[in-house]
């Protein structure tokens, strides 16, 4: 399973409630290309459990700047609409496990 892509018409409602993971990255990003595979392999194991997003920053200009996303792969963990924790580069499955549960 696939993480949602966002866009800034379905953001506040997709991390209004629940738990959000969202990964901002970008196609020429090489980090991005190692950290994408890892979210999608969440989205299919978090499913019903948390929901697990991305934003792709060169379609989505607005949301990177309201977040000041100045590195990427940035992730954001959103709890009910409220910004959790912020973990900027390359994380691994566990470490992003351990910020989910």
């Amino acid at each position: 399973m696939a993480a949602t892509a966002l866009t800034k018409e379905t953001f506040d409602q997709t991390i209004a409630s629940g738990t959000t993971l969202v990964d901002f990255w970008a196609p020429w990003c090489g980090p991005c290309k190692i950290q994408l595979p890892i979210v999608d392999e969440l989205a299919g194991e978090l499913a019903g459990r948390a929901n697990i997003t991305k934003v792709n920053v060169d379609d989505q200009p607005e949301l990177a700047s309201q977040f000041n996303v100045m590195s990427i792969p940035t992730l954001l963990i959103f709890k009910d609409g409220e910004l959790q924790n912020k973990l900027v580069g390359l994380q691994s499955k566990e470490a992003l496990l351990a910020k989910l549960s």
